[in-house]
């Protein structure tokens, strides 16, 4: 559901060598050494979180870290982790890799969902997966706030009264999605929009912005909604799984390398989605690089203190 600062031709590359005949990852086989690596998908937000894993690490221990990039799916990244290409991936979604990784149903208790991922990471990978950062990237339903004051409208139920007059901008991909895709959407919630209009997801912001949409799916950290001031509506029935981030890392890299775990959980919890949403918006709204957002963060919240 992440689409930000998407590279796919890299990311093409790399699954593609990840998954022929289970080979590594061109110049990355072998022990890692002093050098911890740490995967990342692409997109914003997991590269603004390898940096700040990294930066930790090589502020609190004696280890080097660099940053495996352009790691495009949950296939892609576990298999990365298996073949010993990584031994931290920065962001893992307990609502994906629940349904992908582990092809088990779906969880809409985010507790529940934690819970499930952590025990059978731990039963079937003998991998750690830590809680959550704190943020939480699910699709959310946005509108502004105009729209939202003048039609009353705090949560996703709300929209049902005048549903039909509504224009609905939204991602193609989600509306052929099964099981929270538009179909199940409607099932759940009895509501079906008026007009709806697929386009790309990097569009819906600025389509609501400049009220060309009455509302649109966003992804619920993406900066723009903070920096437009976009009002985000209450997932009242749990329509959508909980997508919590954390970092996960087998156990034998933790034993190998004592108190890394140490480092890491300073991270746990700490990241809500309102600051994800403003990380990310440094990136791609202020053109920073996430090295550099990383790094600002935590001298900002004194974390190398």
């Amino acid at each position: 559901m992440k689409n930000r600062k998407t590279k796919w031709i890299s990311a093409l590359l790399a699954g593609c060598l990840l998954l022929i005949s289970g080979c590594s990852l061109p110049g990355l086989a072998g022990s890692s050494g002093g050098t911890l690596r740490i995967g990342a998908q692409n997109f914003t937000e997991s590269e603004i979180m390898a940096y700040m894993v990294g930066d930790m690490i090589e502020h609190y221990t004696d280890k080097k870290t660099t940053i495996v990039k352009n790691l495009g799916s949950n296939t892609v990244q576990q298999k990365a982790m298996e073949n010993g290409d990584v031994d931290i991936s920065a962001t893992r979604y307990s609502g994906t890799d629940l349904t992908s990784t582990l092809g088990m149903d779906a969880e809409k208790d985010p507790e529940r969902a934690m819970e499930i991922v952590q025990k059978e990471f731990k039963k079937r990978y003998d991998y750690k997966w830590f809680d959550s950062y704190g943020f939480d990237n699910t699709y959310a339903f946005a509108v502004t706030q105009k729209m939202a004051k003048e039609n009353k409208l705090e949560k996703v139920s709300d929209l049902k009264k005048n549903a039909n007059n509504y224009r609905f901008g939204v991602d193609n991909i989600w509306l052929k999605k099964k099981g929270d895709g538009y179909d199940g959407f409607v099932k759940t919630y009895g509501i079906k929009f008026g007009s709806t209009y697929p386009m790309q997801i990097g569009l819906v912001y600025d389509a609501l912005k400049n009220e060309k949409m009455d509302i649109v799916l966003a992804y619920s950290t993406d900066g723009r909604i903070k920096a437009y001031n976009l009002k985000i509506l209450k997932d009242d029935k749990r329509f959508f799984p909980p997508y919590d981030a954390s970092p996960v890392v087998p156990e034998k890299v933790l034993k190998e390398n004592p108190g890394l775990d140490k480092v890491i959980n300073r991270l746990i919890r700490k990241i809500d989605t309102e600051q994800m949403q403003e990380l990310n918006y440094q990136v791609d709204g202020e053109l920073q690089e996430p090295a550099t957002v990383a790094k600002n963060f935590l001298k900002k919240h004194n974390y190398f203190e």
